[in-house]
Formats: C-alpha cells, structure tokens, sequence
C-alpha cells in the first residue's frame, strides 16, 4: 500500500523527478501526444461538444488542450499534484485546480456530471480508494453518463512495464477485473479497448502494421496456452468506458 508520505514526495516534484522532463516548456510542445489523445476524444468522449466533463488527475492538461480544440467548451480538471498545476499555468492552460481527488467528487452534485475521465490515474489507487472512487464517480453522473479509464493492462505480456514505470502505482487492470469492479458496483455495463499505436504519419503507419503482425503471434500464443480465442486486448495499457 502506497503511504501518504511516498505520496506527497513524489507528487510534489512530480514533473521533475523523471529522467526525461514530464511537461514541456511550450504548449507546442503537446504536438507529440495529439495523434494519440485525438484518438481517444474521437472514439470515446461524448459527441455533444457542450457535455460537461470531468477531469480528475489531469497533470498538466494536455488532454483538456486537445478536446477545446475538438471544440469542447465545458471541460475541467483536477490533480493532485502542485508541480502538474504549475506546469498546466505555465503551458496557459485554464480550468484546471489544485485538489484531492475525493475532495473534488464530494464537492460535485448527484447527476450533474455527462462524463468523467481518469487518464493513468485508478492504478494509484489502493483497492478500498478505488472502490470509494467508482461509487463517487457513480452518484454525480447523470444516468447514461459515462467514465472513461486509461490504465495499465495486466493482460499485455508486457504490462509490467507499465504498473512498475511509477513508484506510486497500486495495481494492474484487465478487462475481466474492470468488468467484475463495474458490474458490482451498480453501474450498467463496461467494455474494453486496446491502447495500439495511433497513425499520423508514415513512421507511425509501419508501426501500427508492425503491431498488427506481432498481436496476431500474441494471440496465436494465447491461444494454443489456453484454448480461447478470447484474449482481445493485449496492449500495455487499455481504454475502458463504464456507463451508468
């Protein structure tokens, strides 16, 4: 279990206790990450550009800058992380706080909510939060409101390099311990994705061609283990949407 004093220190320097720089020094400086957040506001955020969303840990608020420029306008964040908050103010972007993440849901009212978005934020959470996490995220969504996750993949044969890459990591997810958490809890379904490599150029192309080729070996492996065919998501991280 992850002790608040572990906590405190490693978030306090969050953006500079890496060995590459977290956020950089210019908005411009997101470029790298668009194809890939692009994606994923594409296929997962609601399509009503006026839904209010939730972000809870949303670090310096890159993904906040991609979806206003998908034209969404009633979008914020939270984070726990003082260094985060700095680095967003530094990049010049708004709408985002310092605070607790639960501190932040209780302020929030019942039904008032079209989505919430925990990007790499749930394996942070030891087991009892995470539990305490989705039942928040539960009573101020509107009925048909959505949680989007991005999380560590303990399904990927290489997952491990995700769940051990921060010293405050908790837990690994797989769509079957994503299913067995939402479904006990209330909320109406929830279903998986893969987290493959996006496509916005040539380099990037042969890489999604090249993740194709050595998925089908991964799945052809899987198979011959265990007699299913049912392994779908074996990236190092995956997507998973929740509706209430």
């Amino acid at each position: 279990m992850t002790s608040d004093r572990l906590r405190k220190r490693i978030y306090q320097h969050y953006t500079s206790a890496t060995n590459a720089p977290l956020a950089p020094d210019t908005v411009d400086g997101l470029s790298p990450r668009a194809a890939h957040l692009n994606r994923m506001i594409a296929e997962h955020f609601p399509a009503d550009r006026a839904a209010k969303i939730l972000e809870l840990g949303c670090g310096h608020g890159a993904l906040l800058h991609f979806a206003r420029l998908k034209g969404y306008t009633n979008m914020q964040g939270v984070d726990g992380s003082p260094a985060q908050v700095a680095a967003a103010r530094k990049l010049g972007i708004d709408g985002i706080r310092e605070g607790d993440l639960q501190s932040a849901l209780r302020e929030t009212q019942n039904d008032s909510l079209d989505a919430v978005i925990l990007f790499d934020v749930l394996e942070h959470l030891t087991r009892d939060e995470i539990l305490d996490t989705v039942d928040a995220i539960h009573r101020v969504l509107k009925p048909g409101g959505r949680l989007i996750l991005h999380v560590p993949n303990g399904a990927s044969p290489f997952g491990t390099l995700m769940i051990y890459s921060d010293l405050t990591h908790e837990i690994a997810f797989t769509p079957e311990s994503l299913a067995q958490l939402f479904l006990a809890s209330g909320w109406r379904s929830v279903e998986s994705f893969e987290d493959p490599p996006a496509t916005h150029g040539l380099k990037s192309k042969i890489r999604s061609v090249l993740w194709c080729t050595i998925r089908a070996g991964l799945r052809f492996y899987l198979a011959v283990e265990t007699g299913s065919r049912e392994h779908k998501v074996l990236t190092q991280n995956l997507y998973a949407v929740a509706i209430k």
